[in-house]
């Protein structure tokens, strides 16, 4: 009747055997937090678009990973479809906003200028 536990994500089993050492169990967290880190530093050293790029592209890594990797330890959140569905969505839409980003922006959507100056000019 009521819930006394909480299961584990499906495939939220460690990456690597228990003997392992704690790093090697998660390599696949640590490989998406290192890309995403390296996207920060870039992103702070004044390379806005490459660093915010690779944080976009280290999530969609992450939903790839999510999909292909049966245990993928502290990586696995929700269910198999909910991680792939929102890193995979998150990821897609940062890139494409890295890629929008003035000046010079490296994609142009006439749509979603138009909405811009819909909001802006009213």
């Amino acid at each position: 009747m009521f819930t006394r536990d909480t299961a584990r994500p499906e495939g939220g089993g460690r990456a690597a055997s228990g003997d392992a050492p704690a790093p090697a169990r998660q390599w696949p967290l640590l490989g998406v937090c290192a890309v995403v880190g390296l996207g920060l530093l870039l992103t702070a050293l004044d390379v806005f678009r490459v660093g915010t790029m690779l944080v976009g592209l280290a999530l969609v890594g992450g939903a790839v990973l999510r999909w292909a990797v049966p245990d993928v330890g502290m990586l696995a959140v929700r269910s198999r479809f909910t991680d792939m569905v929102t890193y995979g969505a998150l990821g897609t839409a940062i890139v494409l906003l890295a890629m929008m980003a003035q000046p010079e922006p490296w994609l142009e959507i006439p749509f979603l200028d138009d909405t811009l100056h819909f909001t802006i000019d009213s």
